[in-house]
């Protein structure tokens, strides 16, 4: 273990922009649901109602989980942000993880790092108390917003110990597959695939009613914490004691491989390449097929899952007619369900932002492992290399927005007897969305071209508009801050009047923006020549 303090402190110093990010993120978001729930549902029998219509809506149990109180805004608020803030805070564990220990040991600066007074121990777990310490101080930050909005201090601690809790367990998830392959991306790829199926386990279990199932699901667990009714504290220390048990696993499946080396053997390659890569296009296609494949599934799911949901939620929205009215109002949309849908495919949209971002910053990533030396010293320019990545964020984030509406049209249209024009009609919305997705990734070609030491600021600026987009309303932010948001000039869809002249305006930034990037990137030397 010895100099895991330096290395501590150099993964706290590599991270600030990030981890800051992620913490602003899930914090600001659970604050703004539950003064949202507060202002949308004062009265008791409104909160009672809508308790009702969640438990006789298995569609929306799978979504969200079930509500183990109804009666109060602390009830309803774990209810409805249980689930989403504990996929935000297993991504960001088990990235923080896998960047620390697994891309360490791939990009070789973990055997530099080694030849110094470092024991072995001392990279994993430096990677692990950083993230588990994150964990914890968004515990802490979750317990004083939702205090400082009126909510019972123990309840809001027993919530944000969940969520805490949580994180550990995928934290120690990535650990372990940390030391299962030799490559970050597959190490990152087997504790993603864990975390979605300990999400379709809780959904299968909720929606079914099937407790048993739920209970296999570290997601689930959270939720089984039941904050702010009854708070099951007995729930956290089961969920610390896997996070131990897991992270002793890893330990010991650490000190039976080498270092650069995993567990499970790697399969050789063919002898020669195919001969369709035989271009940066092909090139790009076979380095990013992988990412994109995985979150088409994801959108699928999800677009199915909100399509699915649009009609239960036409009806919870009825029995208030104080949110019906404010939702009409703010979404500018003739109907509640195409209120919601507008409101899902912005949330698609948000998402599909995180894509762009990993597309683009592939580059990097390319150039830090000393491959793109190689490529740009053969006969290939440097603009055609950017571009053929480019290529795979701008069209990849459309291709993964058009699986998600689709599936949300065919779910939609299912249960609305209109399938042909519900698919049309969602499709042209999270088109829509594909705009304001590529500002965002022509954000981040300008800082990786021109200030490749700052890319993390990409990811902060997507955290900055998705927390403009929640709270700008709630906080009552001025007109021209939330407008710094390329997400707040889109016609609210479907069930919006369509305007193309701000979607012309956020495609031709967007181009701009790539094109400024790509030529100071053409103009500057490789990092670490």
């Amino acid at each position: 273990m010895t100099g895991t303090l330096s290395l501590i402190r150099l993964a706290l110093r590599r991270d600030r922009l990030l981890l800051a990010a992620w913490i602003l993120l899930i914090v600001g978001m659970t604050a703004a649901t539950a003064s949202a729930i507060a202002e949308l549902y004062p009265g008791m029998a409104q909160r009672v109602a809508l308790g009702v219509t969640i438990g006789s809506t298995p569609a929306l149990q799978a979504l969200t989980g079930p509500v183990y109180d109804a009666t109060s805004v602390g009830g309803l608020t774990a209810w409805r942000a249980t689930t989403l803030v504990t996929v935000l805070v297993a991504l960001m564990s088990l990235f923080t993880v896998t960047r620390h220990t697994r891309a360490e040991e791939e990009s070789g600066r973990a055997e530099l790092i080694g030849a110094c007074p470092v024991g072995r121990q001392a990279i994993p777990a430096a990677a692990i108390i950083v993230a588990a310490g994150a964990n914890l101080l968004i515990a802490l930050l979750l317990t004083a917003a939702l205090t400082e909005l009126g909510l019972p201090v123990a309840s809001a601690l027993a919530f944000g110990l969940a969520i805490a809790a949580t994180g550990w367990v995928f934290t120690a998830v990535a650990a372990v597959t940390s030391q299962l392959t030799e490559h970050a991306k597959s190490a990152n790829a087997l504790a993603v695939a864990v975390l979605g199926l300990a999400f379709l386990l809780r959904a299968g279990g909720d929606a079914a009613g099937i407790e048993a199932l739920s209970w296999i699901s570290p997601l689930g667990w959270a939720q089984r914490v039941r904050a702010f009714a009854g708070d099951r504290w007995w729930v956290i220390g089961l969920t610390v004691l896997v996070a131990l048990l897991l992270g002793a696993i890893a330990a010991a499946l650490a000190r039976r491989r080498d270092l650069g080396s995993g567990v499970l053997p790697s399969r050789a390659g063919p002898a020669a390449a195919p001969p369709y890569l035989n271009s940066p296009l092909a090139l790009a296609w076979r380095l990013h097929r992988g990412s994109l494949l995985a979150w088409s599934a994801g959108f699928a799911v999800a677009g199915g899952l909100f399509g699915a949901l649009a009609q239960s939620v036409g009806e919870i929205l009825r029995d208030n007619a104080q949110l019906a009215q404010i939702l009409q109002r703010l979404g500018g949309a003739q109907a509640l369900i195409d209120t919601f849908l507008a409101a899902q495919t912005g949330l698609l949209g948000l998402v599909a932002g995180g894509y762009a971002v990993q597309a683009v910053l592939r580059l990097q990533a390319e150039e830090a492992t000393s491959r793109a030396e190689p490529v740009l010293a053969a006969a290939v320019p440097r603009r055609q290399w950017t571009l053929s990545h480019l290529i795979m964020a701008f069209g990849g984030a459309a291709m993964i927005l058009s699986v998600g509406g689709l599936t949300e049209g065919l779910a939609h249209g299912t249960r609305a007897s209109d399938i042909g024009r519900q698919v049309v009609r969602l499709l042209g919305a999270v088109w829509v969305q594909v705009p304001a997705v590529w500002v965002t990734a022509g954000l981040a070609m300008l800082l990786y071209g021109a200030l490749p030491q700052l890319t993390a600021l990409a990811w902060a600026a997507l955290v900055a508009f998705a927390l403009l987009g929640q709270l700008g309303e709630v906080l009552r932010l001025p007109e021209w801050l939330q407008r710094v948001s390329p997400y707040a000039h889109l016609p609210q869809m479907p069930g919006g009047e369509l305007d193309a002249v701000p979607l012309l305006w956020l495609t031709a930034l967007a181009l701009t923006l790539a094109t400024a990037g790509t030529t100071a990137f053409a103009r500057r030397d490789l990092i670490g020549t």
